[in-house]
């Protein structure tokens, strides 16, 4: 063998090896990808977010019956909007966890509806609608979840509502492996469930979004105030929003209903602006509804009463209009306000909206009674005017008197409740059960415009959570029915982390020049309108020319406005420039310095091992 051949062969084999260890990488990662092991991994990222919740493991592992999701999504048209394309990536790798956490009980069915086709034909029928995206494509992206011949349907996976989907998948799942939906009571003054055009020609109301979510998972009974009974053996849950003047039978059969182990949820409201929309004194919009709503015999038998005289405020959760109103009763609670940090009703809820709400203030508690409160306000909030609060009136600032204080604005209480009427002989002696009433002190929470995100999509209403409000409702139903599973799946932290150092930096900038470029246009402003002004008088004067003196203010207005546009380029320019260096830093950072000092790191681990190598 000559030297030459002899001298390649290191160099073959090393060449061959590392093809060899490629191949062996790519099939290694190939067949752990189709075990079950292969499709775990250990989520560092903050929130947990690609980490199902133990809710939806819970449901997972005690599947019983084969389930199958048929998910459809449009892939092969290249008119999929990026974003979609993105949020696809999400749903697959989630849909492959479901399945490889059920036991062999979820099987998922990928298909992708072209036009004429089988799949197609498939989503219509699962009510999976298309949206146009060309005059001859459909975009389809939804979920069907069957079993036992029961079917429930996700339309659409709106990326807009990623922090929803596990929950969603979870419900659905739930829905169609349970025979029988829970019962549910539910009593309202307002028109949840809609209602008939007041007015020839005009549209009718559509459900409340909440009542249709309510609908789909629990089968409603619904009350009105001539209830005199409630069997507590027929409805677990009794849900009261907004009851107004009930009568004493009404309030007794609640009394009794709580006293036997039922549990109620009552959302009550001192001035629901909700109720007047909708119920005003203007019969065009419909039957009259009182603004206010309350249970005051109950809660005073419970040691609770309810805010009168006006709506609360507080100073540290109100909200600030774009323009710069503030308003002291519009209240954005965030995870402060919910004093029960490990609690499964409140522990993942960002953000509540409350509209002039109500508080509870607590005395002596009946005996055997705890209350937990679930949402407070800061000791600062007050007792202010209702109506003056419905106007957004500024100067409710200044005249904010301070309760020094928390007011409960929602809370639980639990144990065994008293009598708040007088009972018959035989229920004198009896012994009441545990029952539980859990109390929100407002009802335009769970409106649509204050709840939700609602879009029209394919011709039906996706409707997106701006909020927590409509969580808060649907957790305490589901656990007060024994869906407990179903609570840690919702609202899970978005995906997406927003950049917020760059973001306030942009913000700094933008304020920064923002105030010179202001500036510079409201003289610009001023400056036209004297030019505008010369010209009226011009016009409304018989003299064809005007005086030198007018002429020679002209030339100088016009000499300012041109130095003024100049201006507020060269600002506008500025700010265009701060934002590109900044650009570019964070692209240095990001691409080029992090990967460098990472490849520095692992060369100075490389000359390291190999120095004590030789050394040895």
């Amino acid at each position: 063998m000559s030297k030459s051949a002899r001298s390649s062969h290191p160099t073959a084999r090393a060449a061959l090896g590392i093809a060899a260890l490629v191949v062996i990488a790519v099939l290694a990662n190939w067949l752990a990808a189709l075990t079950l092991p292969g499709n775990k991994g250990i989520d560092f990222t903050e929130n947990h977010v690609h980490t199902l919740s133990p809710g939806t493991r819970a449901i997972l592992s005690e599947l019983q019956a084969p389930v199958t999701i048929r998910y459809y999504a449009t892939r092969k048209s290249e008119f999929v909007p990026r974003e979609f394309r993105l949020h696809m990536r999400r749903v697959d790798d989630l849909l492959r966890e479901y399945s490889s956490l059920s036991n062999g009980h979820l099987r998922i069915e990928n298909l992708d509806p072209q036009p004429d086709t089988d799949a197609e034909d498939a989503a219509e029928l699962d009510g999976i609608g298309g949206q146009r995206i060309t005059q001859d494509d459909n975009f389809f992206f939804g979920l069907a979840v069957t079993s036992l011949e029961r079917t429930s349907a996700i339309p659409f996976l709106d990326p807009n509502d990623e922090t929803m989907l596990e929950y969603y998948i979870a419900r659905a799942i739930a829905e169609v492996t349970k025979p029988n939906k829970p019962v549910l009571g539910l009593l309202s003054s307002l028109p949840l469930a809609g209602r008939a055009a007041t007015v020839p020609g005009a549209a009718p109301m559509a459900p409340w979004m909440i009542y249709q979510q309510l609908a789909q998972a629990f089968t409603l009974r619904e009350f009105d105030e001539s209830l005199t009974s409630i069997d507590p053996a027929e409805i677990k849950v009794l849900l009261l929003i907004h009851p107004t003047d009930l009568p004493e039978p009404a309030q007794r059969a609640i009394d009794e209903f709580v006293r036997h182990g039922g549990t109620v949820i009552a959302c009550l409201d001192p001035y629901s602006i909700t109720a007047q929309m909708l119920g005003g004194d203007n019969p065009m919009i419909g039957p009259h509804i009182p603004a206010a709503s309350d249970l005051p015999a109950l809660l005073k038998a419970w040691g609770l009463a309810m805010t009168t005289g006006g709506v609360i405020a507080d100073p540290k959760y109100r909200l600030t209009f774009p323009d710069g109103r503030i308003a002291v009763s519009l209240l954005t609670l965030t995870p402060d306000a919910m004093p029960q940090a490990n609690s499964i009703l409140t522990r993942d809820l960002q953000q509540l909206y409350l509209i002039l709400p109500g508080g509870f203030t607590r005395g002596e508690l009946a005996a055997g009674l705890t209350a937990t409160p679930l949402v407070v306000t800061s000791p600062g909030a007050s007792i202010v005017d209702a109506a003056r609060a419905s106007q957004i009136d500024q100067g409710l600032l200044t005249t904010l008197r301070p309760a020094g204080r928390s007011f409960d604005l929602a809370l639980h209480l639990s144990g065994h409740f008293p009598a708040a009427f007088p009972a018959a002989p035989e229920m004198l002696t009896a012994p009441s059960a545990v029952g539980n009433v859990f109390l929100i002190g407002d009802v335009d929470f769970l409106y649509d415009n204050f709840a939700y995100q609602i879009q029209n999509v394919g011709g039906k209403q996706v409707a997106a959570p701006s909020n927590g409000n409509s969580s808060l409702l649907l957790n305490i139903v589901d656990q007060a029915v024994g869906s407990q599973h179903l609570i840690g799946a919702r609202s899970r932290p978005s995906t997406l982390r927003p950049f917020t150092v760059v973001q306030e930096m942009n913000a700094a900038f933008e304020q920064e020049y923002g105030r010179t470029i202001n500036a510079y246009r409201q003289s610009e402003q001023e400056v036209n309108q004297r030019l505008s002004e010369l010209r009226a008088q011009r016009g409304q004067s018989d003299d064809i020319f005007l005086s030198a003196a007018q002429e020679a203010e002209v030339r100088e207005l016009e000499a300012k406005r041109i130095d003024y546009n100049r201006r507020i380029r060269d600002e506008q320019k500025g700010l265009r420039s701060q934002k590109e260096i900044l650009s570019t830093r964070m692209f240095f950072l990001n691409v080029i310095l992090v990967p460098t000092l990472v490849a520095l790191f692992g060369l100075g681990i490389y000359l390291r091992r190999r120095s004590l190598t030789r050394a040895r």
